[in-house]
């Protein structure tokens, strides 16, 4: 029996780890590097970027506040003091906060990159049509996600601090609350929002593999529906605006994604048609 000749080219499981071990250095390289430059920028990161949702000035509060009175609703978003005080309860709790915080904004801010150092990786595992049809990957993944980012910083995270710092159970408390308390919440309205927008790229690479089609979409849309507003209500206070104002731009994501996993199957039928042709 002939036994195969070995593709000199052909990379082992072994040497694919390898390479994806590099791939995680320079990307860890990379977030650690931004997030030191965050570190610097002490300042403008904390009583800026962190602490500007509580600010009765923040714009969204400025916006809903009109929003409200054109609508007649409450006007819980037109107050001029400060919702709550943050403190820290640990001996170690700002100087942590300071570290991890900086870790994060690395993350944040590289995304491009880390994705880039992904994007190589996998790349060389592609024919050469889909290495073009998806050069605008990283572009578009960045684009996505830095949208999600903005949309849980200026829209989640000013709703759930308005409304979880202003609740009260009894006159009896005052609330101050714990500066890791306060991050973490912050963190996770702009973490999740920017992973979840990048649903059409999911939804895009999984149709190429056979996945799903846009008829499994349509199929699951009312339980992605009652998915959405679980979430939603997961992320935001347990009001019915504030879930809309979530639900909407994912039902509209989810949507879309519907539209891209169709693109990608005609594509593909039409490249099968071509290939049938020329055989």
């Amino acid at each position: 029996m002939a036994q195969r000749t070995k593709d000199p080219n052909e990379m082992s499981f072994l040497d694919h780890l390898e390479e994806l071990r590099w791939h995680l250095i320079r990307s860890t390289l990379a977030v650690v590097i931004v997030g030191m430059v965050a570190f610097l920028m002490k300042d403008f990161i904390f009583d800026t970027v962190i602490f500007g949702p509580k600010k009765p000035d923040f714009p969204t509060y400025a916006l809903f506040c009109k929003l409200s009175k054109m609508l007649g609703f409450s006007e819980a978003f037109c107050s001029s003091e400060p919702l709550f005080r943050v403190q820290s309860r640990v001996m170690a709790g700002q100087f942590s906060a300071h570290i991890w915080t900086s870790i994060w904004a690395g993350f944040i801010i590289a995304f491009p990159y880390v994705l880039y150092e992904m994007w190589r990786f996998i790349s060389p595992g592609l024919y050469e049509k889909e290495r073009n049809t998806s050069r605008g990957f990283i572009f578009v993944a960045s684009l996505l996600f830095f949208m999600g980012v903005l949309f849980g910083y200026y829209v989640v995270a000013p709703l759930s601090i308005n409304f979880l710092g202003s609740y009260t159970v009894s006159k009896e408390v005052f609330n101050d609350i714990d500066l890791g308390s306060y991050i973490s919440t912050v963190r996770a309205a702009v973490i999740a929002c920017g992973l979840i927008f990048e649903l059409p790229i999911i939804i895009y690479f999984l149709t190429k593999v056979g996945l799903v089609t846009p008829e499994i979409l349509k199929k699951y849309r009312k339980i992605a529906l009652v998915i959405v507003l679980i979430i939603s209500a997961v992320i935001t206070p347990p009001d019915v605006a504030s879930q809309i104002i979530v639900a909407v731009p994912v039902l509209i994501l989810y949507q879309l994604s519907i539209y891209i996993s169709g693109y990608v199957l005609k594509k593909e039928a039409k490249r099968a048609k071509k290939h049938a042709k020329s055989t």
